[in-house]
């Protein structure tokens, strides 16, 4: 059996996608990405992947977010995108965009890690032979390095959008004071910073709470929100307990122990709230995010299509009354 060359949805713009300005600049991005930090590496079904990334950009979604060591195996996930793009994307990308980043383990020895020079641009030359492009939409600081000047990272970011191999750069994570200096540091140099990637979601409010969003938005820089699923424990894969296929019980990246009892109470309270509002918690959880306009876009993974088709549903509402607000907030202390 041959597989039928991959041609995308005529209506992939007006089947319900809504796309937000990013800061001060000429993208738009979808109110949903699709990150591929779990699920895409070499340890997953390629077929199961193309499916997914098929499903997303069929439905308007046309950002895609890596990282160089995503996976599992480090660079996995990015050879993984690498084939889509070869055998699916290839003449379709200029309608996506693309984005990956550097700053976390990558190789051994001094070099694989945190925000040098040398790691930055050597890394992002990597990431594009992986990922058969010639160029990434956006290339994100991945984390601060408090040990490197930060002015070198940042002439990194700089240079390598003059070498034409990102059009745009971001920070991950940074400290406010930190993404201050960014801000000011690449605006000077005409580069200015697209957007600001940070964990968001109920139960993990620090950007909001440490002025993260009102700084992006005063320097004209996007947020995008990370992990707004809290790798799973808002929707309602824990409601009962640990299932044995979970992430959780893997004890990896989502410890087994921070499923408390008292924990558990609230995420079922937040449950029958999104319950009464006629959508599942992941979409209320996706929904709660969305409802803030200084939010860009917000990056889901999904381990499957039907997941990702769940997902999707949550931007058919996104209004919250104010008893709901209040609701949720109880529950989320």
């Amino acid at each position: 059996m041959i597989n039928p060359i991959y041609s995308p949805a005529t209506d992939r713009y007006e089947n319900g996608m809504r796309y937000r300005r990013c800061g001060n600049s000429g993208i738009l991005l979808p109110e949903i990405s699709l990150g591929l930090w779990h699920n895409f590496g070499d340890v997953n079904s390629l077929a199961n992947s193309m499916d997914m990334a098929h499903y997303a950009f069929d439905h308007g979604i046309t950002h895609f977010d890596l990282a160089n060591n995503y996976g599992p195996s480090y660079g996995s996930a990015e050879e993984t995108f690498g084939q889509i793009m070869k055998k699916s994307f290839h003449p379709y990308r200029d309608e996506l965009f693309i984005s990956s980043k550097a700053g976390y383990d990558m190789w051994p020895g001094p070099y694989g890690n945190w925000g040098s020079r040398k790691y930055l641009m050597a890394s992002l030359d990597q990431s594009l032979k992986r990922m058969n492009l010639d160029y990434v939409d956006l290339f994100y600081s991945h984390r601060f390095d408090p040990n490197t000047p930060l002015e070198e990272t940042l002439q990194a970011l700089v240079d390598i959008v003059r070498q034409g191999k990102t059009l745009y750069v971001g920070i991950s994570r940074y400290p406010k004071e930190a993404a201050a200096f960014a801000y000011k540091y690449l605006a000077e140099r005409d580069v200015p910073c697209l957007l600001y990637q940070g964990r968001y979601h109920i139960f993990d409010r620090e950007p909001k709470e440490e002025g993260i969003l009102q700084q992006a938005k005063e320097q004209g820089v996007g947020f995008i929100g990370f992990s707004p699923l809290a790798q799973g424990l808002l929707t309602n894969r824990y409601l009962n307990g640990i299932p044995e296929d979970s992430r959780m019980a893997k004890d990896f990246h989502l410890k087994k122990n921070i499923l408390t009892d008292e924990l558990l109470q609230r995420i079922k309270g937040l449950n029958e709230i999104a319950a009464q509002r006629g959508q599942t918690l992941a979409e209320m959880a996706l929904a709660w995010i969305l409802k803030n306009d200084l939010v860009t876009s917000v990056i889901i993974g999904a381990s499957s299509v039907k997941q990702l088709e769940d997902n999707l549903k949550s931007i058919r509402n996104i209004s919250f009354t104010e008893e709901e607000l209040k609701a949720i907030d109880i529950l989320s202390k």
